[in-house]
């Protein structure tokens, strides 16, 4: 059978412009719990940002919802126009990781099917793993499936032939234990049409995905990446940044050339409930006009908005409170799944 790449087909980075993006609404108590209400302010506010300049695309389980959330972004002054709902029921709200994959050629849209097992089996997710078949026979679209596991949040892309992931996700036992380094990055390579792949290692304290490399590094533009880092010699994640840091130094790009590398800083601590939570700037999300940063109430907050202001000259920096958000253990591109227009 023919993969994307034999076919032409490519992952377009995630600047490339939007049709649109895909969320799917939090419902699921467990995943915030003790405090699901408090995110709904933070994540409205995205919804109305995002509205500003493309489609947004939300699974919801039923009317009620719909009504619930149309009132809310009305207060907002979303653009309501612009957001239409789909009732594909869900267990969770990480659409970047159960949501679809969308591959272009010319004037050709496809989807990828990866399989999705809730991070190595630790969640429900037998609705999560329909919602790229069901967003595909909506839109009359073609289907590759690579069959092996993997999430949006473990990879990110250039759009030139480069992908990024990290060693403590992709290769975890509990993904895919019984393919090799080489099978894995071969279907990567395949299905998402890259010729390079730059492997990463541990992911950040608190990150329950093993490893999303969408909380150490991301491309900016096709040569440049921002990687986070942390100051203080004692915190867990000092050491882990600054490994990751050194692979990145020594990494090429698809062309053999080396990575431009901006060091963004890490915000103080998030702890809820005694648990370290995976609070990362690197979970931005690039929409058409704007870039959605995650905030923490801390000191740092303006010093990320800057570095990532100097990187996007041609996109509005928004920051949104991300404290009670990350509780649920993920942020903004977490959340969200691009569309990318033809």
């Amino acid at each position: 059978m023919k993969t994307p790449k034999d076919l032409g087909f490519y992952f377009p980075a995630e600047w490339h412009k939007h049709e649109g993006t895909w969320l799917s609404y939090p419902h699921n108590e467990n995943s915030w719990p003790g405090k699901i209400d408090t995110i709904f302010p933070s994540y409205h506010k995205f919804i109305a940002e995002l509205s500003k300049s493309e489609i947004v695309n939300i699974n919801v389980e039923d009317e009620a919802a719909k009504e619930t959330i149309t009132e809310a972004l009305s207060e907002l002054k979303a653009d309501l126009s612009r957001v239409e709902f789909h009732f594909f029921r869900t267990n969770d709200a990480w659409c970047r990781d159960h949501g679809p994959a969308f591959v272009l050629k010319a004037n050709q849209k496809a989807l990828v099917n990866w399989d999705y097992n809730a991070w190595g089996g630790k969640y429900p997710c037998e609705l999560d793993n329909l919602i790229p078949l069901k967003i595909a026979e909506e839109m009359n679209l073609e289907v590759f499936h690579p069959h092996i596991v993997m999430e949006g949040g473990s990879i990110d892309v250039n759009g030139c032939g480069t992908l990024l992931t990290t060693t403590a996700c992709l290769l975890n036992p509990n993904r895919n234990p019984l393919l090799s380094q080489g099978e894995i990055e071969e279907k990567l390579c395949q299905y998402y049409n890259v010729d390079k792949v730059i492997w990463l290692g541990e992911g950040i304290e608190g990150d329950d995905t093993d490893g999303h490399v969408d909380d150490i590094t991301r491309f900016v533009n096709p040569t440049t990446v921002v990687t986070v880092v942390e100051e203080n010699k004692n915190d867990a994640n000092y050491q882990v940044l600054q490994d990751n840091l050194s692979l990145l130094k020594t990494a090429r790009l698809q062309d053999g050339k080396q990575l431009d590398i901006v060091e963004l800083p890490m915000p103080s601590a998030v702890v809820w409930d005694d648990m370290r939570l995976p609070a990362s700037y690197a979970n931005f999300y690039i929409a058409n006009k704007a870039v959605i940063v995650p905030t923490y109430r801390c000191d740092n907050d303006e010093k990320a908005l800057c570095i990532l202001e100097s990187l996007f000259p041609d996109r509005k920096i928004v920051g949104i409170d991300s404290t009670d958000i990350i509780w649920g253990l993920g942020s903004f591109h977490c959340l969200s799944q691009q569309e990318p227009s033809l």
